[in-house]
Parts: C-alpha cells; sequence; structure tokens
C-alpha cells in the first residue's frame, strides 16, 4: 500500500468486454480505492465493474462529468484518472509518490506502450512523451494524476462534452507543469486499429486545430466517434 491515499477514477461507458480486467489491474497497484463512474452503458459495465472490486457510481454520459462525479465522491488526497482501455505497471502509484516527494510537482502523466508491434505506435509513443514534457499537455490515455488539493482549486474538468483533458491542462499548466514519469502506462490499440493510425491522429489534429481557431468543443464532439 502506498502511504498517501491515491483514488483511481476510471470512466466507462458499454466497456463490458474489458472494464472487469482493468478495476483487476487498477487494484494490483494497491490504491486507496478504485472507483468506476458508469455513463449510462447498456450493457453489464457497472456489474462487472462491482464484481471485480471497484466502486461504481452512475451518472449521465459524459467523460468530464464522469470523472468529476468519480473525484467528489473518492476520499484520497491524490486522483488518478485512467481510461477503461489502460493499465499501469505494478508500481505505477510508487513512482506518482516519488513525484510528489517533490512538493512543486502538482500533477503528471505517464510515458506509453501502445500494446501493437509497429514503427508508427513507436512513433506515437513518442511525440505523446515530447507533448508532456515541452507543451506541458497530456491527454487523458497518458493517465493525468494531480493533488486533490489542486484539482479542487481549479473545479476539475471543465464540462465539455469533448477535450476536457487538454481544457483541464491548459490551465493546470500555468500553476504546475506537469511531469513525465516512465510508467509505462499499457493502452490498448483499439482506437488505431480501427480507424487506422494515420487517419486516427489526422483526425486528433484536426479537432485540436479546429478549437484553436475558437470551434467548441461540444461542438468538436459531433465529429468524434466514441470508443465503447
Amino acid at each position: 500500500m502506498t502511504c498517501q491515499k491515491i483514488s483511481i477514477i476510471i470512466p466507462a461507458l458499454n466497456e463490458a468486454a474489458q472494464i472487469a480486467i482493468a478495476v483487476v489491474r487498477a487494484c494490483q497497484t494497491q490504491p486507496h480505492e478504485v472507483i468506476v463512474v458508469d455513463g449510462g452503458s447498456t450493457d453489464e459495465t457497472a456489474t462487472l465493474a462491482r464484481q471485480a472490486g471497484a466502486g461504481v457510481l452512475v451518472t449521465q454520459p459524459s467523460r468530464a462529468r464522469q470523472q468529476n462525479h468519480g473525484a467528489q465522491q473518492s476520499t484520497g488526497d491524490v486522483l488518478l484518472f485512467l481510461h477503461a482501455d489502460t493499465w499501469l505497471p505494478p508500481d505505477g502509484l510508487w513512482q506518482i509518490e516519488q513525484a510528489f516527494a517533490n512538493a512543486a510537482v502538482g500533477c503528471g502523466a505517464f510515458r506509453q506502450r501502445i500494446e501493437a508491434e509497429g514503427f508508427l505506435y513507436r512513433l506515437l509513443e513518442r511525440g505523446n512523451a515530447w507533448r508532456v514534457k515541452r507543451r506541458g499537455m497530456p491527454y487523458g490515455d497518458q493517465g493525468i494524476f494531480i493533488r486533490r488539493a489542486l484539482f479542487d482549486e481549479l473545479g476539475g474538468f471543465p464540462e465539455a462534452r469533448l477535450m476536457e483533458d487538454v481544457l483541464l491542462m491548459k490551465r493546470l499548466r500555468r500553476r504546475a507543469w506537469p511531469a513525465l514519469l516512465p510508467g509505462p502506462l499499457h493502452v490498448s490499440a483499439r482506437r488505431w486499429q480501427r480507424h487506422g493510425v494515420v487517419r486516427q491522429t489526422a483526425r486528433n489534429r484536426l479537432l485540436l486545430a479546429a478549437a484553436r481557431c475558437g470551434v467548441s468543443p461540444d461542438r468538436l464532439a459531433t465529429f468524434y466517434a466514441r470508443h465503447d
């Protein structure tokens, strides 16, 4: 068990195929608690998560709303947000503790290991790590962690339908530059395999460019396919 109380919060929607193993893997890191926040799944996501050992909450579908609700109901002093298709190595929480031994560190994320072979995936991993180190901008699939006090002070994730992680980190990096931990955070390759590495990456960059030009995340959400 880690010395700090680390709450793992997993937003989920129709993740029956892998929520149980996600919870088991999260529990193996020995956190203070694992909370799955279901967004109204039409499958057995909530039941399977509970059977695997997680506390389960239910709210309206929206990753921002789900993560905020999980944070509000959690009791840890550190919050770690994991997607249902990601998992940490056994020492993942120890890495967070080591980072937070430095009082100047308020948040961070992990290097990734995308679970597929191929040069393009390795390029994605390197590019995502560079984005955290140079731009202070981790995305949700890199396992964002944050001190609760700082999360509460900023008001949590902005409740947008898309890019809630980007919106939060834009505010966070002005207060505390995110640490990049070695991890690796293992990430399912399902969305790249479903849409193609180049196509998925191009779509993400177009959405980000549109957001920079002033298009609202809620509007952009209509062009982004859910992963469930």
